[in-house]
């Protein structure tokens, strides 16, 4: 059974979502402000979040931002219904990672079709995450522990199935949906480093690969690596390795590492 939490500080709003939730068979947590709300979630762990903007204590705003601040919280999804309504309010909720926006007065049905909606999206890329990870070539990203949590993964699957053509952070967190300072704020946060900098170690990675088990000049590793100029290929591989690409393939050291 999926558990919805729904903070809202009107009673009866409150109330008619309760029951409404319960009829279509979740089960359902109710807080009656932010503050409330936040530790509702961190305790139950919902597997979807329905929230009002304007709340004591702790606004819709400022619980979205506690929940992305923590892993055990991260991945869940968050629908607003609120009253506000202006192009500016919908995407600063929007840019903090809200899922959906709903304005008041909103059907019940529409609701329902919503959370229904996220929660069928959430389970289609849990089982694409654990489909693909089964792949060989993302032991990559496997070796490094990174965060167990959906919107972290989906950026490290993205990562591994472009990494090979030229890709900008934009281009990943319009992919994904997100924006790019959020994706860079929470990618951060949860591993220490930039998307650039998990694009380019994926990158060398795949080029140490190639300099040791074949024979493809360093302008085809490079072009299979997603860099079209070589120069800047080899002023970053030195720049992390300390040597060229040439150098580095022909060192015997390296043959017994690998």
């Amino acid at each position: 059974m999926k558990t919805i939490l729904v903070i809202e500080d009107e009673t009866q709003t409150r109330k008619v979502l309760l029951n409404c939730l319960k009829f279509e068979g979740f089960k359902a947590f109710e807080a009656d402000n932010g503050r409330a709300g936040l530790d509702i979630a961190q305790k139950h762990h919902p597997d979807l979040i329905v929230c009002d903007i304007m709340m004591s204590e702790m606004d819709g705003y400022e619980v979205l931002s506690a929940l992305r601040q923590q892993l055990s919280t991260i991945a869940i999804p968050i629908i607003f219904l609120t009253a506000k309504v202006t192009m500016f309010d919908r995407r600063f909720g929007m840019n903090l990672g809200a899922e959906d926006y709903l304005t008041k007065p909103c059907s019940v049905d529409r609701l329902i079709s919503a959370i229904k909606t996220r929660l069928k999206r959430t389970e289609e890329l849990q089982r694409w995450h654990n489909s693909r990870f089964n792949a060989a070539d993302s032991s990559f990203f496997e070796s490094h522990n990174l965060p167990e949590c959906i919107k972290i993964t989906k950026v490290f699957e993205f990562i591994e199935e472009n990494y090979h053509r030229p890709l900008e952070l934009k281009e990943v967190a319009s992919t994904l949906g997100y924006s790019p300072a959020y994706l860079t704020h929470l990618v951060r946060q949860k591993t220490g480093r930039t998307i650039k900098q998990w694009i380019i170690e994926r990158r060398m990675d795949k080029a140490r690969k190639l300099l040791l088990n074949s024979d493809r000049s360093v302008t085809q590793i490079a072009r299979k690596t997603g860099y079209l100029d070589t120069g800047y290929f080899i002023r970053q591989f030195k720049s992390l390795h300390g040597t060229t690409p040439n150098l580095w393939r022909n060192n015997p050291k390296q043959k017994e590492i690998a």
